[in-house]
């Protein structure tokens, strides 16, 4: 059976951009020391640039998937309950509690 889970490069890509994102908002947030203007270029935590590698990339994917169908089950078991046939976001918002709890 072939597993469905999310494309690699897509989880990579998502990723980038949040770490992308942080530092940027990190560099706002902080002003250089003079410690770290002495030090040489990328040796300071500020100056690397963050990598995840083809494993991790996988395993995201597939925790990732895994978590999305357990949402989704969830939220179709509750508008079940009320006699709905479509999930809608306030079913998601009644499981994501429990759910984000279960992970």
């Amino acid at each position: 059976m072939d597993k469905k889970t999310f494309d690699p490069d897509l989880i990579h890509a998502i990723f980038k951009q949040i770490w992308t994102k942080r530092a940027k908002e990190r560099e706002r947030n902080q002003s250089i020391d003079a410690v770290d203007a002495e030090v040489g270029a990328c040796t300071s935590k500020k100056g690397r640039s963050t990598s995840a590698n083809a494993n991790a990339l996988k395993l995201s994917s597939e925790l990732l998937q895994i978590f999305i169908s357990e949402a989704v089950q969830r939220a179709a078991t509750i508008a079940e309950a009320e006699g709905g046939r479509e999930i809608e976001a306030t079913h998601v918002e009644r499981i994501l509690p429990q759910l984000l709890l279960d992970f």
